[in-house]
């Protein structure tokens, strides 16, 4: 009885967005929320991502059914947190380092926890000040999280002038914008760069 109206409400989803197993609580009990997931998972139809999320996953000619990201997955397991990447994902981004970051990390208001990806992977979040995430989500924060990252004797004139060419001109703008909030050495060098 359940089952038809939650593959309806499945299928007004986008292919490839993870969802939360309780959001179909208005329309079921949990148990039977669970078993009919159960049976799309079993069937196919759906892919666990993690406990309590799934998708509709997007298929590729070349490797079948894509995942979603880790991003999209700790996003909506961290509702109500404000996420950013780790300062190594930050630095590789910006091409500030060429290593290759092996254990995924993101940070979070809230708290420090592991999170249990169906297909084996762990993703790590980590506790950050308030102040470390004012940018999260957008390029400046990405700046400012390799920024902390590489730390007082890190940040050069050079840094500063790479992130500079590897921002938006109104993302380096929204960076500088937020210097107050940045500690006293962080903040100098970013506005006396040209």
């Amino acid at each position: 009885m359940y089952s038809k109206i939650i593959l309806k409400k499945i299928q007004s989803f986008p292919e490839g967005e993870p969802f939360k197993a309780n959001m179909f609580l208005e329309i079921a009990p949990h148990t039977a929320i669970r078993h009919a997931l159960s049976r799309l998972v079993k069937s196919g139809y759906l892919m666990r991502a993690a406990r309590g999320v799934y998708v509709q996953p997007k298929m590729n000619r070349f490797v079948g059914p894509v995942p979603p990201t880790s991003e999209k997955i700790i996003r909506l397991k961290s509702e109500g947190e404000t996420i950013g990447i780790s300062g190594a994902e930050a630095v590789q981004r910006l091409g500030l380092s060429t290593q290759v970051v092996l254990k995924e990390i993101f940070l979070t208001s809230g708290r420090s926890r592991k999170i249990q990806l169906e297909n084996g992977r762990e993703i790590f979040l980590r506790h950050a000040a308030p102040r470390k995430l004012i940018l999260a989500g957008r390029p400046a924060g990405v700046a400012l999280t390799a920024l902390w990252y590489l730390g007082k004797n890190g940040v050069t004139t050079e840094t500063i002038h790479q992130i500079r060419r590897r921002l938006p001109s109104e993302e380096f703008d929204i960076l500088k914008k937020e210097a107050h909030l940045m500690p006293a050495w962080m903040s100098e060098r970013l506005l006396r760069s040209r």
